[in-house]
């Protein structure tokens, strides 16, 4: 792995700013991830709004002159939403980092914004409402029933008749305070942060946004059986909820790697009982889910329609099965393996690497944490897997839930 030293500041208008310094890299990677969770149902049509026309045009240039100078810069822009951050990427030659941070300040602090929308239509079109798929569905009941009510992930409460207020919201959410930016480039970091703070010294913002994931209402999820019917689903679809511990705490490493003994990898238990021995999922995958609501371990299933009852069995099965016996020492290798060269494929290209740090330094974990996660993984006994796999997988502790066309 190449060598790469990272320094971490916070600018007098409170952007948490991440150098991480690769000597010769060709190529510039910034990053800048704001907080962008929908906190309140009438947020929905503007976030969507918002997205939409950052990074694509400014006040002083439109999308063609926006288009136009990124190929200058021999790189592009690109804007990701996700359930909880906003994210601004730009790959640069590293001649152009400069210019790129310019140009990225022009693009957030000056977005061309359309004027306030009002949802009669009569100032213009607005995002249709979009309806609800089984998964959707499916995964909301899942969190309302696993962790409780109110809360932005499982209210699906209309906008109502609320103006859209594209302006008002880039105010209120466009600020630096909250707000993440990460550079990987071949400068040296106090040039890099000189630049940076001649680009975005003058970005300011009235407080943080306020726009992440409250907790869950319920820490730990609570355990049972959840079947939900739908006349015209086409799959039968499983997913669960059951206790977890995050990252970085204690516990999480060896959790992980009984996760992935379960159903992370091509050959897990989940994999060869569901897919191999009975034929009744075509997707099947286990994972430990962390965002800034909770932390739990999901199982999530894709099989026929009318499946829905079955899977639940074996799934159920399976969870007993690895709770009650524990992985195999030789199971436990291959996770170990597995979830080592998975890490190390996040690091694989600069892109890849910027994408994940700033992820990661976002959501409240150390800089330097995906890069050292080799080593946790190679320091965990065989027995602490086995512990983890009887406290957390345990079939009593997780809820099931199904939605399939008909019951059984």
């Amino acid at each position: 792995m190449r060598t790469a030293e990272t320094f971490r500041t916070v600018l007098p208008n409170g952007l948490d700013t991440v150098l991480v310094t690769v000597p010769g890299a060709p190529l510039a990677e910034i990053r800048l991830v704001l907080p962008y969770a929908r906190t309140e149902p009438g947020l929905a049509a503007a976030q969507e709004l918002l997205a939409a026309h950052l990074g694509t045009a400014t006040t002083t240039r439109d999308r063609q002159a926006v288009a136009d100078r990124a190929a200058d810069l021999g790189g592009e822009f690109s804007t990701v939403v996700t359930a909880e951050q906003l994210v601004l990427s730009a790959s640069v030659l590293a001649e152009g980092l400069r210019d790129a941070l310019e140009l990225l300040a022009d693009l957030v602090l000056r977005p061309a914004l359309p004027p306030t929308v009002a949802r009669d239509g009569h100032r213009g079109p607005t995002p249709a409402p979009r309806p609800t798929g089984p998964r959707t569905t499916l995964r909301r009941a899942q969190l309302r029933h696993a962790f409780g009510a109110p809360h932005p992930l499982v209210d699906d409460t209309p906008d109502g008749a609320a103006a859209l207020d594209v302006r008002a919201l880039h105010r209120r959410a466009v600020v630096p305070q909250g707000a993440v930016l990460l550079v990987m480039s071949g400068e040296a970091p106090e040039r890099v942060r000189a630049a940076v703070e001649a680009e975005l010294g003058e970005w300011t913002g009235a407080g943080p946004s306020g726009l992440v994931l409250p907790p869950f209402p319920r820490a730990e999820p609570a355990p049972g059986r959840l079947a939900l019917h739908a006349p015209d689903a086409d799959q039968a679809l499983l997913l669960t909820a059951g206790p977890a511990i995050p990252a970085p705490e204690p516990g999480h490493t060896a959790l992980h790697l009984a996760q992935v003994v379960l159903g992370g990898h091509a050959t897990s238990r989940l994999t060869r009982r569901l897919r191999e021995r009975h034929g009744l999922a075509y997707a099947v995958d286990a994972s430990i889910r962390q965002n800034g609501a909770g932390c739990w371990l999901e199982i999530d299933c894709v099989g026929a329609p009318g499946t829905g009852d079955r899977l639940a069995e074996e799934v159920t099965a399976c969870l007993a099965e690895l709770a009650q016996g524990g992985p195999t020492p030789e199971e436990v290798r291959r996770a170990r393996r597995y979830a080592a060269g998975f890490t190390r494929f996040a690091l694989a290209t600069r892109a890849e690497e910027a994408s994940a740090l700033a992820g990661f330094v976002a959501g409240g974990l150390p800089v330097d944490w995906l890069t050292t996660y080799p080593d946790a993984l190679a320091e965990v006994s065989d027995d602490r897997v086995t512990e983890a796999a009887a406290h957390y997988l345990d079939p009593s502790r997780t809820l099931v839930a199904t939605l399939d066309h008909r019951p059984s």
